[in-house]
């Protein structure tokens, strides 16, 4: 099977000009088939803002209702994802912006009202492995933001985490593919304070010992435990670290196996 790199960066990295002209260029360095997703919850939080719009978060989850929805379309889907494309054709990566809408290729449902009402917030169910593949085929590469649909006329705020793993696991019928998380940590730390101790590999067995020992907590654990969910679903691999993990020159940061 060829392989398929679906790499993830978050809002630190779209807010900063410098740090995202530096991901682009290892990105753009990349061989191989790849897929980029991204957030941009501070831009979005920014924007709302500037508009009177307030935003409120649960749990570090946003509360997305009508208005919420509009300015994360136009900063998701317009702002950030095109000026992303802009910036990889100037490096001459022939990138193509999407949302999950677009060729129907990532459908959610709204997510049913528990102890919280999210609003219009969508929780992945299907992903067109074949369309997607279709684009990498024609030598697009795709870049994701972090919106879906429900089929039915309805665009969903969708976490990016999960749209990563989710294409991930769709893309796994047809290629090899790994997973990196990009965020502005090395990996996951023994020690907060001692940015250099990173865990290299975490399996079920060490990831139990992490958590008994109190190493990862609060929203690392989702995090990880969505890694393993993808792992048992078929991908490969799945890497979480700075951007640097994208060069063959660096090896410090974490690896999840099962």
């Amino acid at each position: 099977m060829e392989k398929l790199s679906i790499i993830k960066i978050g809002g630190n990295i779209i807010e900063d000009e410098t740090s995202l002209h530096a991901f682009l260029k290892l990105f753009s360095n990349l061989e191989g088939n790849k897929i980029l997703v991204h957030g941009g919850g501070k831009r979005a939080t920014h924007v709302a803002s500037k508009l009177g719009i307030e935003s409120k978060m649960v749990n570090g989850r946003r509360i997305t209702d009508a208005e919420t929805l509009e300015v994360i379309t136009m900063v998701y889907g317009g702002l950030v994802n095109k000026n992303i494309v802009a910036k990889l054709q100037a490096l001459q990566i022939d990138a193509i912006g999407l949302t999950g809408a677009d060729i129907n290729s990532i459908q959610s449902e709204k997510r049913p009202v528990k102890e919280v009402d999210f609003g219009f917030v969508g929780d992945v169910k299907k992903v067109a492995s074949n369309s997607i593949d279709k684009l990498i085929k024609a030598n697009f590469t795709p870049v994701f933001c972090a919106i879906t649909h429900d089929g039915n006329g309805q665009l969903l705020n969708t976490n990016a985490d999960t749209i990563a793993s989710t294409i991930a696991v769709g893309m796994s019928n047809i290629y090899e593919t790994s997973i990196y998380y990009c965020f502005e940590l090395n990996g996951v730390l023994k020690d907060f304070n001692d940015k250099n101790s990173v865990v290299k590999v975490i399996n079920s067995k060490t990831y139990k010992e992490l958590l008994a020992d109190k190493i990862i907590t609060d929203g690392m654990i989702p995090k990880i435990d969505n890694c393993f969910d993808a792992l048992n679903n078929g991908v490969a691999r799945v890497n979480i670290g700075n951007t640097s993990m994208l060069t063959k020159e660096n090896d410090n940061f974490t690896t999840i196996t099962l």
